[in-house]
């Protein structure tokens, strides 16, 4: 990276990696320095979950283990459509004629078969409907993937519609942006909806889950990236116990004494793949503050926002990607996504707590 960037005369990696989107370095910083001014939601949560789970020393892998069981044990596929039909009403007419044109016309490839790929998968192809493959085996889960996916789907048919083929993509930084909304609107009917105080307590807690991971820990990741290659700027060689040593010292920075570090823990930076791509992980975090922010405009507006989003779903390549953002209402050049996203965190935790007691 650092050769690269050097041969071709950029200032940094950092630069170099951003350029080709057109990505201000003030949304990578600002979102590294943002997350730090905000630990102290994070170690609340890791804390509470300790005494939920009755545990004297919290690990690592504690955090993987769920508080509650799921509320319902099955969902058939029609179950499932109608729910994210539900779930994504506030996003208007003109969105749900497109989601029930996919349900009713085969976009979907709906359950396993021999061959097939697992996961979930969207595909779009120019001048044709866009395509969604799922694994479909009725859990909540598979739930939020089908709202997931079909919103990469629409995102697709908004942008095929309105662009010609030279700008029918989708920039990473923004390709996550709609498939995430579509989540948080999805969990915020499903959690007004909950039926007792156990399922809330589940739904809640899954949404505080989803910020630990993509916000929380890629950007742990991502401040990571960026101390290892500003060492090696500097000219500084790295060996494995220094990566080690920067890991160990970002937990102890980002988690407190909430966590017990084990030994093993300062060596997950080798099994982290999305690092072989410099400068890639920031977007999980970007995208799902970027979500937060359309999802509450939407909820909050109505269709001023809804129009807003449409159009930004319209745009596919044609402008950069922190100015399609703009047309949605949202500035990633502006720390508040971030922040916005952090204060419901900190809100839903204390949820959470009252539910749970």
């Amino acid at each position: 990276d650092v050769f690269y960037a050097k041969a071709r005369k950029y200032e940094n990696t950092l630069q170099a990696s951003l350029y080709p989107q057109n990505i201000p370095i003030v949304v990578y910083e600002n979102a590294i320095e943002t997350i730090n001014r905000w630990r102290d939601p994070l170690r609340r949560y890791v804390e509470f979950k300790k005494k939920a789970l009755n545990l004297d020393v919290m690990h690592f892998y504690d955090l993987y283990v769920p508080l509650l069981p799921e509320p319902k044990a099955h969902f058939s596929y029609d179950d499932a459509k109608k729910t994210v039909l539900e779930g994504l009403a506030p996003l208007g007419e003109e969105y749900r004629r497109v989601l029930l044109e996919a349900f009713e016309n085969r976009w979907v490839d709906v359950y396993e078969n021999k061959g097939k790929r697992s996961g979930a998968y969207s595909w779009g192809v120019y001048g044709v409907h866009p395509y969604v493959l799922l694994n479909f085996n009725g859990t909540l889960r598979d739930v939020f993937t089908l709202g997931h996916e079909m919103g990469h789907a629409v995102h697709s048919h908004f942008t095929f519609k309105s662009q010609p083929y030279v700008y029918s993509s989708v920039s990473i930084f923004t390709a996550e942006v709609a498939s995430t909304t579509n989540e948080i609107l999805l969990l915020e009917h499903l959690i007004k909806r909950a039926a007792d105080k156990a399922e809330k307590a589940y739904l809640v807690n899954y949404g505080l889950e989803q910020v630990r991971t993509t916000v929380y820990r890629q950007l742990l990741f991502a401040e990571f990236e960026l101390e290892v290659h500003r060492r090696i700027e500097r000219g500084q060689p790295l060996t494995n116990e220094d990566f080690s040593a920067i890991w160990r010292d970002l937990y102890e920075k980002h988690y407190g004494d909430t966590l017990f570090i084990d030994d093993e823990l300062p060596l997950e930076w080798a099994r982290i793949p999305h690092f072989y791509t410099a400068y890639y992980v920031y977007q999980y975090a970007t995208g799902y503050s970027a979500a937060r922010a359309l999802a509450t405009a939407i909820l909050s507006e109505g269709k001023p926002a809804v129009d807003r989003y449409l159009r930004f779903l319209s745009l596919g390549d044609s402008m950069d990607p922190v100015d399609a953002l703009k047309i949605a209402g949202v500035d990633m050049t502006s720390p508040r996504p971030l922040e916005l996203t952090c204060k419901k965190f900190e809100e839903d935790l204390d949820i959470l707590i009252s539910l749970m007691g």
